[in-house]
Formats: C-alpha cells, structure tokens, sequence
C-alpha cells in the first residue's frame, strides 16, 4: 500500500478479497484507526462479513499474523522505510512473487497440543504441509477453483521463483541504499555553505 490511509487499506482489502480462492466470512483487523473505521464497517456489513477486532487493548493485537510479521515479511524485505513509487512497484511485485512461494513450497507445522509437566512444556505438531496443501485437504474448494489453482501451482517453479525474489530484494535495497545516499548529500550540502 502507498501509505497506511483508509483508502489505500480498503483498496488493498478488496484486491485480497478478489484473490480469494474461497469467500472471505470474517476479518479479524488489527486495533488501529486505519482498519476500525466506517466505510470497513460498512463493506463488511454489506458483504455479511463477521467484522471483530483482535486482543483489544494490545500491542501484539493479532499474534497469528504478528508472528508472520517477522517469519515472512521482515527477513525478506528488512526494516527499510520504502516511500517512493519505484519501491512501491518492486515490494508488490516481490509480495506477489513471496505469496506464491510461501504458500505453495514452503511447509509449516502447526501446534495442535500443548502440555505441561511443571515448568516444562512439552508440544505437538501436525505433519507439515504448506498452506496451499491444508487448503486443499479442507474441502473448501469448489471443483473448478481447486483445478484451477492445481494447473497454477503444476505451473511454479520454486527455483525460479526463488531467483525472482532474490533479485526484487537486491532492488530493493539498491533504491534504499540511493535513496539514503541522496538524502546524506543533500543534508551535507545543506550544512556547508
């Protein structure tokens, strides 16, 4: 998104709703005024989508996405501000690129119990399967949606995809590293007359 503005939000909100392979039922928002506002309510009640908020009064306010926050985002792409134009096409072409390739090659487990004997904990795992797997396996799919995102997974190629985003993310920090090198000379010219 251009900026953290309701409308770029929303705009954004019904690109992923676009994207969906099923219908989207509920949306959990993160707790700030960018997501809890009147034309989100509104689209949402329109649509008869369950609209609640998570962990009120919380910095990690949605754990289960917070978590990707740094597993996903943040080891890709860094903690770079990212503002102009240029960056903004390059990060969405990278998170495309990202969504395919976490999604359909990257396995995850999932914890399903936890159990505690003292002070330790001892955890179970399911086996583990990517996302695009777990979503096929729920049965969710209509018939014509599931061949279609089967004849688009059997057309990925990981290595590929992984060589596309590493040169997106060498892009991306070649138009920080201008960018802050700019900014260094023009504070520099600034100071000596």
């Amino acid at each position: 998104m251009r900026n953290k503005a309701q409308k770029w939000v929303f705009e954004a909100l019904r690109a992923i709703e676009g994207r969906l392979p099923f219908a989207l039922l509920g949306l959990d928002s993160d707790n700030g005024s960018k997501f809890i506002n009147s034309h989100l309510v509104r689209y949402c009640d329109e649509r008869q989508i369950s609209f609640t908020r998570s962990r009120p009064y919380r910095k990690n306010d949605n754990c289960y996405v917070e978590q990707k926050n740094w597993t996903v985002v943040r080891r890709t792409v860094g903690w770079a501000r990212y503002d102009t134009s240029e960056e903004l096409a390059t990060l969405n072409r990278l998170y495309e690129l990202l969504r395919l390739y976490v999604n359909r090659f990257q396995p995850q487990v999932k914890l399903i119990a936890k159990e505690r004997s003292g002070a330790r904990a001892r955890k179970h795992y399911d086996p583990a399967a990517t996302p695009y797997r777990r979503l096929r396996a729920l049965g969710a799919l209509t018939p014509a949606m599931a061949q279609r995102l089967e004849k688009e997974y059997l057309g990925l190629n990981p290595a590929a995809l992984r060589r596309q985003i590493t040169h997106l993310q060498r892009r991306l920090m070649e138009l920080a590293s201008l960018k802050e090198e700019t900014r260094r000379k023009e504070v520099q010219a600034g100071a000596c007359p």
